[in-house]
């Protein structure tokens, strides 16, 4: 640096390095260390130049930074102290990094010199988060081409990257003047969106290959791959960020259309909404050829479809580089394939038949006296309208939106996604809130989540005041407990007098209090006609929605519905 090298123009040189590289929000939690970072992000807020967003809790400020990427498409950056608020990231980073989320994690540090030392909050925490993230760890006097490449580096990557800042010395800038602390850098390059596409939420941008070859110009696989002959009994698996390319295959081949609700792909009229109950009627027996797009988690048949050895499967690595293959038994594209013709209809028109008939058993078996769990998701994907925004948390909501969230029309423009790349509850709460920040553009934010996954990340609606509060209304179905294990292996009789102590988890918790605690608006709601209300209401702020259900009879339930498919005439 020509310089003095001082944290203060470290950090600025950092930060301008991100601007120019289109990072316009930033997340920061407070501390000493990181000083240079926030008193330079809020000038440059004063300035109008970013948002800033600023959370106590750095497990909630890295979700939320999650969700702001997720909601905008475009590099996020996230600020911490040294010490163990760097190893709260973790959890956001490891999501990140199997989503594929471009993610920028600023940690500031204390001087190499002093690791190893005993120094207070100085531990070796740059790499702390190891093959999840690479990291830059930037001395205080690293030259401007060292930084600039660092940064570059970053927000090019698929992915989380760790900018590890070394702060010696005088921490704050020596000038008491504002406008002396942030400077909108006058140098161009080109944004990020321009040199990595806009994935799902937009159209992939980039360079040019050689005429009618396939350029993966961004982190969303584009078409124009391998073509597909006619023939073999198709289906297409479109799991977690798979896009309308998966949508369109489905068409353009007249295949039957497997779509989780985070994929982007389930619309249009090749989309079934009980395909995963159709896997257990002679439907699946018949399948010879599965296409898979995205990252499907949410259901045990999908996963034994696409990991039988005994069926051509093709995967398309998705933003992250990997391919969803957990059999391995796939052959590996890097572009979505495009099918030769379509082929008869007879093939798509058995799935497509069996799934309405299916659906409307299911429908009719419902009952609408009292909320479930099912009939609650079935209110919340009726209320996701053009241009909507819904993020849906991991465990029984996703999975029960999975069955009872009928295709939406195309070309819509609404935004259904999630935490998937770990599916884990970590979280939710934070990315909800950074992904109605986000995206500007929703004509509506909602969000789904039980109550562990709620409680789990309370934190999340701890905004301080002077912060920007989204728009976003959050259900959160409450049964006391994780309702999800009573359909899987612990839930059977044999295990019951372990079950509620260390699967269910009940915790007695007040959700009003909490929410009260936190300044957030809150409506208990017992009838669905007064869900679909509230979700039909403008929204003014953030608001929780707790929607009680029974926990009781959910492994009954996840059986009925098994036998509903099962003893449906094909």
């Amino acid at each position: 640096m020509s310089a003095r090298p001082t944290a203060a123009r470290l950090a600025r040189a950092v930060l301008q390095q991100l601007w120019l590289a289109g990072v316009r929000a930033v997340a920061l939690s407070p501390g000493s260390r990181s000083a240079p970072l926030a008193i330079a992000l809020y000038a440059a807020e004063r300035a109008g130049d970013l948002r800033l967003h600023v959370r106590v809790d750095e497990r909630s400020a890295g979700f939320l930074a999650l969700g702001l990427a997720l909601g905008s498409g475009a590099p996020v950056a996230v600020v911490t102290t040294s010490g163990t608020a760097v190893g709260n990231l973790l959890p956001a980073v490891m999501e990140a990094h199997h989503a594929g989320r471009r993610v920028v994690v600023l940690s500031a540090d204390r001087p190499a010199r002093l690791r190893g030392t005993g120094a207070n909050q100085t531990t070796r925490q740059a790499g702390i988060f190891g093959s999840f993230a690479p990291c830059h760890d930037l001395a205080q006097d690293a030259p401007d081409a060292v930084v600039a490449e660092a940064v570059t580096a970053a927000v090019r990557a698929f992915g989380p990257t760790q900018l590890n800042l070394q702060f010696d010395g005088d921490l704050l800038p020596s000038s008491a003047e504002p406008d002396t602390w942030w400077t909108r850098p006058t140098a161009q390059r080109p944004p990020a969106d321009g040199v990595l596409g806009l994935g799902r939420a937009g159209v992939a941008t980039g360079p040019a290959g050689p005429a009618g070859a396939a350029v993966r110009s961004g982190p969303y696989p584009v078409p124009g791959g391998e073509v597909l002959p006619e023939g073999p009994r198709t289906v297409v698996v479109a799991g977690d960020d798979a896009g309308p390319q998966a949508r369109l295959l489905a068409e353009a081949g007249s295949w039957p259309l497997l779509a989780e609700p985070t994929s982007g792909a389930r619309t249009g009229d090749r989309a079934l909404r009980t395909y995963r109950l159709l896997l257990a009627t002679p439907l699946r027996d018949e399948v010879q050829r599965v296409v898979v797009v995205g990252h499907p988690t949410l259901s045990r048949p999908v996963m034994g479809l696409i990991g039988d050895p005994g069926l051509e499967v093709l995967a398309v690595r998705g933003r992250s580089g990997v391919a969803t293959d957990p059999g391995r038994v796939a052959r590996h594209l890097d572009v979505v394939p495009t099918a030769a013709t379509a082929d008869p209809p007879g093939w798509f028109e058995r799935w497509k038949r069996a799934d309405g008939r299916l659906a409307a058993r299911i429908d009719e078996e419902q009952d609408r006296t009292r909320p479930t769990g099912l009939t609650t998701a079935r209110v919340v994907a009726a209320a996701v309208g053009p241009a909507t925004t819904l993020v849906v948390g991991s465990s029984s909501p996703g999975r029960d939106l999975d069955v009872m969230a009928d295709p939406w029309p195309p070309r819509e423009h609404r935004f259904v996604v999630g935490n998937r790349g770990l599916a884990g509850i970590d979280g939710t709460t934070s990315t909800a809130v950074g992904v109605a920040l986000g995206r500007s553009g929703a004509t509506r934010s909602l969000a789904l989540m039980g109550d562990l996954t709620f409680i789990h990340d309370s934190n999340g609606l701890l905004i301080p005041r002077g912060d920007r509060r989204p728009a976003l209304t959050i259900v959160v179905v409450s049964d006391d407990g994780g309702s999800i294990f009573a359909t899987l292996e612990q839930g059977d009789l044999r295990y019951a007098a372990a079950f509620e102590r260390v699967f269910a988890t009940p915790h007695g918790t007040d959700i009003e209090v909490l929410c009260r605690a936190r300044h957030t608006a809150y409506e208990r709601v017992t009838e669905l006609d007064r869900l679909a209300e509230v979700l039909r209401e403008p929204q003014a702020g953030l608001k929780v929605v707790e929607v009680p259900v029974p926990r009781e009879g959910r492994r009954a339930e996840a059986a009925r519905l098994r036998r509903l498919a099962t003893t449906l005439p094909l």
